[in-house]
């Protein structure tokens, strides 16, 4: 995790770097262990311009002026990393005096463009924001109306307990929400920022104290200790549900593996595992041997190892021979005789020519059945069969049973049979009875050239081509283009080259990437989310056009837009809302066009100025004050309980930039028109009037600069420029009122859908339910991994 610590205000600041010295325990009774204070991770010296140690809120501990120039100084701190790695319970205390308007971020902790935790003050906005990923790895941003920018000392605590957040400002329970549970699965290269977001956005103006990181739900007890409680809140509620919900998926997957557990141990009872072999359709155990044909083979750690058998010579008695005999491998002794000067042994066929000239064949056979008259060995019987005449040519021998086993072919030949090996294999003995395989690779017996490799088969052999070559014949291969044939992996907007063995990808100019994957260049300069599609060709979101998408469409002005009588048409970054006109106020129905707006009742809510000699009368949209008959009243107007005379005109007090004026009894207030011609222009109220190049402000890639009143849309977020410092905040978009929402792609702002599987977001409510395959109850909202699986997850979504 590289964690540079980056105390700066203002456009600029210094950087204090971090280290893991042992943690002192400060503080209201924190075990140390869970404990991250940060200025107790930097360590000050000299060089560090921009920082300077004031006295604090107290003098217990140090306090930082932030405000100088740009130090970059890089550390590591391994501690915080293994602290916060994984937690969704922690607590951020800060006590600051930030200066008035300025918008600064505290503490950032961010990898890429995602925020893991990032908690920020805007002074412009008057908002307390609370950046951070979700579980469902969406970028999520709370915000909490609250002026922290007032040049005042305050104490601020964010407390994060898995979906429940609490703000407390100077000892208040200001905000308690429920949100999406926080993701801090912080990896390694993570930046940890202190005083800013990066090098150039996000500065911090003021003094910052006891800066710290509480591993744990509900650490504002230690910056006040008299919140400490001991009746149960609504976060434990929620974390009793939570509990349940995730009580309810270790139920499910132990039941699952309880019951696949059960049908193995029943089909495993007395069994072990081992490694067999498979030999045409027969099962061999491990270590188990058998013959096949006339070699011995074994089942070796699942793999079939089989070599020839070997024969001894065998030693025959005076009268018998060696011979083969049918289904044995070894010669055997067998009986012989004498016929035509020459010994014969059982199974041996001799073709004579008798007186006559007449072919005889003759089949020896044991024991003796005397057909026709031989001489034989002295005391060895002897049947002589005796064919009269030899069988036509062309006769099938091998058909009346042969001893040619698996890899041998059986020939006719003129006076019987004979075997003979097939092509690719060998004899395992002299009469090719049985035959064994060639490898013809292992001995070098094959023809395969260049740019292949040899694999050996049953009888023969292949040759491969080696990737990146195509094959020519059986045995050679060339090299292969595969960008002229267009079997590559190269991206669209990439140059293929052939190379030996293969290819190589590059983009074309004005695309970046690794060839395999290239994306257009724009120069960075796509504004308001736009996407660079082609060299500097933008795709504007939706609500924006223009080359480089930098105009907004305002749909109120070029009329795509009716909202009801009751409501005005504002024109938003990027879209449009039918806002309710002023003495008007939603019921609740929150209708696009502006049709659930009704009218406020000024005189019964106390929302007029009528001074109090005068009568409210309630209009459509509006009121009067009317004076009663009879009276001579002034035209009075009351105001933030003071008394205006009519025609009176005044600066408010919280806005300095609204004139309001007293007519008849009714205050009407507007803003302050700029003037930018005028040199005394208010350049608080009128920031576009500011020529200041100290007040330009630099868009988030470095390329595009503003000046100061500018607004533009990055990443869903509204940005703004106020002399020279940015202030960026959650695009508002129209509220939604229904079950099921999705953002659609490349937008912003949720839309409603009907079909709960299409939807992205839902209404937690635990009040419905669904059942899982295992007949258990799911509460709405809830996921869980489907047992079996490691990477299908199933998701709870009840309609109505």
């Amino acid at each position: 995790m590289d964690i540079k610590a980056f105390p700066i205000l203002g456009h600029q600041g210094a950087l204090l770097p971090l280290f893991s010295p042992p943690v002192s325990l400060i503080g209201f009774g924190v075990d140390p262990a869970l404990r991250i204070s940060v200025f107790d991770e930097l360590t000050l010296g000299e060089g560090f311009d921009g920082v300077t140690q004031v006295q604090g809120f107290h003098s217990e501990s140090r306090a930082f002026h932030f405000q100088g120039t740009i130090t970059h100084i890089h550390s590591l701190s391994e501690q915080m990393v293994h602290k916060l790695r994984g937690k969704n319970e922690f607590t951020v205390l800060v006590t600051l005096k930030q200066d008035h308007l300025n918008s600064g971020v505290i503490l950032s902790i961010h990898h890429s463009e995602h925020r893991f935790l990032e908690l920020e003050s805007s002074g412009q906005r008057s908002e307390v924001r609370l950046h951070y990923r979700t579980k469902g790895q969406q970028d999520h941003t709370e915000v909490f109306p609250y002026s922290l920018a007032d040049d005042q000392w305050h104490k601020v605590s964010v407390a994060v307990s898995a979906s429940h957040v609490i703000l407390h400002v100077d000892c208040n329970r200001i905000y308690e929400r429920v949100v999406e549970p926080p993701y801090m699965d912080i990896p390694e290269d993570t930046s940890f920022w202190l005083g800013q977001r990066n090098a150039a956005h996000g500065f911090f103006k003021g003094v910052m104290q006891d800066v710290e990181i509480l591993v744990m739900p509900q650490g504002y007890i230690s910056q006040c200790p008299d919140l400490n409680r001991t009746c149960p809140t609504c976060n434990d509620f929620h974390g009793l549900v939570q509990k349940i919900m995730e009580l309810q998926d270790i139920l499910a997957k132990t039941s699952s593996k309880l019951s696949r557990a059960e049908e193995k141990m029943n089909g495993l009872d007395g069994c072990y595992c081992e490694r067999t072999c498979s030999v045409k359709g027969v099962v061999y155990r491990e270590d188990e041997s058998w013959t096949d044909g006339c070699r011995n083979c074994t089942c070796t750690n699942g793999t079939v190892q089989c070599e020839a058998i070997s024969c001894p010579p065998p030693q025959c008695p005076a009268g018998t021979a060696p011979a083969y005999v049918k289904g044995a491998c070894c010669k055997e002794c067998q009986p012989v005789c004498l016929f035509g000067g020459r010994e014969l042994v059982e199974g041996d066929q001799k073709a004579v020519r008798d007186s006559a000239g007449r072919c005889l064949l003759y089949d020896i056979t044991f024991p003796l059945r005397l057909y026709a008259s031989v001489t034989p060995l002295p005391f060895y019987p002897l049947t002589l069969t005796l064919f009269l005449s030899l069988p036509p040519a062309g006769h099938d021998f091998c058909s009346e049973g042969n001893g040619c086993m698996e890899n041998s072919d059986c020939v006719n030949l003129e006076a019987g049979d004979c075997c003979v090996c097939k092509d690719g294999f060998r004899p395992l003995r002299d009469d090719n009875a049985y035959c064994e395989d060639i490898d013809e690779c292992a001995e070098g017996k094959h023809y395969c050239r260049e740019n292949t490799m040899c694999v050996n088969t049953p009888g023969s052999f292949m040759c491969i081509c080696h990737t990146g070559y195509i094959r020519i014949d059986d045995y050679s291969c060339t090299e292969h283009d595969e960008c002229l044939s267009g079997l590559h992996n190269c991206d669209e907007n990439a140059l293929c080259f052939n190379m030996v063995g293969g290819h190589s990808c590059s983009c074309k100019p004005g695309y970046t990437g690794n060839g395999t994957v290239c994306k257009a260049m724009c120069d960075g300069l796509c504004q308001n989310g736009g996407t660079c599609v082609s060299p500097n060709n933008c795709v504007c979101q939706q609500g924006f056009t223009g080359k480089r998408c930098e105009t907004d469409i305002d749909e109120c002005a070029d009329g795509f837009v009716e909202c009801d009588s009751k409501s005005t048409c504002v024109n938003l970054p990027g879209w449009y809302h039918c806002e309710c006109r002023d003495g008007y106020h939603d019921n609740g129905l929150f209708s696009a066009n502006g049709e659930s707006c009704v009218d406020i009742n000024e005189c019964k809510t106390g929302r007029n100025t009528c001074a109090n000699d005068t009568v409210c009368f309630n209009l459509e949209g509006g009121y009067d004050c009317r004076c009663p008959h009879g009276h001579n009243c002034t035209g009075d107007c009351i105001h933030d309980n003071k008394v205006k005379h009519s025609g009176q005109i005044w600066v408010l007090d919280s806005d300095r930039c609204s004139v309001c004026s007293c007519q008849a009894g009714q205050v009407m207030c507007r803003r302050m028109v700029c003037d930018c011609d005028n040199p005394n222009a208010d350049l608080f109220c009128c920031p576009e009037c500011d020529p200041r190049l100290s007040s330009q402000c630099l868009h988030q890639n470095g390329l595009l600069t503003y000046g100061s009143g500018d607004t533009w849309v990055e990443n869903c977020q509204q940005c703004q420029c106020l002399q020279g410092q940015v202030d960026c905040w959650p695009l508002p978009c129209p509220p939604v009122d229904c079950e099921f929402t999705v953002v659609p792609e490349g937008e912003c702002c949720p839309r409603c859908v009907t079909d709960p599987c299409q939807a992205d977001t839902i209404r937690n409510d635990i009040t419905k339910t669904c059942t899982d395959e295992h007949n258990i109850s799911r509460f709405s909202g809830s996921s869980w991994i489907k047992h079996g699986t490691e990477c299908t997850l199933c998701q709870c979504k009840v309609s109505c």
